[in-house]
């Protein structure tokens, strides 16, 4: 893989760090030059240089060298497909407990985006298996890919068709340590996913939208061969520190996705209930979305208790009334909507 350190050759990426602030990400090649308004810089300038350099443009500006980072790649990298966002790809990492040596399977592969923070976290002793359906989008990352590590990973392996297919056609029953589904509609693979996962196996699932969320959930609890699914989502707020001016970012990474995990049980065995608020209804054989107050777990109100809050509320604007109607008694004269003309200091 593309070396971590030393100097910096041609065919090298490079995040440069302009005077304002502003990153551009460059490929070096022989005799190539950098044009923007403030100059030219020379691509052999930067070439021979260690990491971390700064260099001089033609009018004098400077710029910092840097080789870019995993997650400064996958932001600015082509994109044949939506990402997951950095800030997702380590909690999955995480959460899906990606180890050296472990065998995992990803669907769908994207614009690899992903699939470069699961190749470092297994390793060389480890494999990929990456399903895609669409091989233009498989191209894309296959290419970014190599570009990030210079070369293609051995332990990198793509795959082409349906998971719900593939997977029991290309890998046996039980080989899987991981499953990560990056996909519209995970809960139509989760069958054969099971097949493929060793017992106490980890699948993470990424879905948009709560309704998928939901629906994952219940399909999981419905196959009684996992765990009690775990949901999450990662939110990022960066702050501004500057002597003593510390504040929050104007703007943060807020929802991209949520991340629901769960384990695979041991063949015959039964997961301990947990007990939880019944829902009236559940998702049946069709694609469809229950949502009446007890799927999604609201309280239903009895109309006791709505002739009491009806109570409350109109004896709280009885209540507003009366203290208007005093201040408007005490100052006769003011034209305003019950208030007063403060006394002069």
């Amino acid at each position: 893989m593309s070396a971590v350190r030393g100097e910096f050759v041609y065919g090298d990426r490079v995040q440069l760090t302009g005077p304002k602030g502003k990153l551009q990400t460059i490929t070096l090649v022989p005799d190539g030059e950098l044009h923007t308004h403030l100059g030219v810089l020379r691509h052999g300038d930067i070439a021979g240089r260690p990491d971390g350099s700064v260099v001089a443009n033609s009018e004098g500006h400077e710029y910092l060298c840097l080789r870019p980072l995993l997650r400064d790649f996958v932001m600015s990298m082509p994109r044949g497909a939506a990402i997951v966002y950095p800030k997702d790809a380590a909690q999955i990492v995480a959460q899906a407990d990606i180890f050296p040596g472990a065998i995992v399977v990803e669907a769908g592969v994207g614009s690899g985006a992903l699939s470069m923070s699961l190749l470092r976290a297994v390793g060389s002793g480890g494999a990929l298996h990456s399903f895609e359906r669409r091989a233009e989008f498989a191209d894309v990352a296959r290419a970014n890919v190599e570009t990030f590590f210079g070369e293609t990973p051995e332990q990198w392996e793509i795959h082409f068709g349906d998971l719900a297919e593939a997977l029991p056609r290309d890998l046996p029953n039980g080989s899987v340590d991981r499953v990560v589904l990056d996909m519209l509609a995970p809960w139509e693979v989760l069958p054969a996913v099971s097949d493929a996962l060793a017992p106490g196996g980890v699948v993470t699932c990424y879905v948009a939208t709560a309704t998928q969320l939901s629906r994952v959930a219940e399909f999981i609890r419905g196959l009684g061969c996992f765990t009690e699914p775990d949901s999450s989502e990662t939110m990022v707020r960066g702050w501004h520190v500057d002597g003593l001016a510390v504040r929050p970012d104007h703007r943060m990474v807020g929802h991209t996705g949520f991340l629901i995990t769960t384990r695979k049980l041991a063949p015959g065995s039964i997961a301990p209930e947990v007990k939880r608020r019944a829902s009236k209804r559940s998702y049946g054989d069709h694609d469809e979305e229950a949502w009446t107050p007890g799927s999604v777990g609201d309280r239903e109100i009895t109309d006791k208790n709505l002739r009491k809050r009806v109570r409350e509320a109109e004896r709280a604007a009885s209540g507003a009334r009366r203290a208007a109607e005093l201040r408007s008694a005490e100052s006769p004269d003011d034209g305003a909507m019950g208030g007063s003309t403060p006394a002069s200091v």
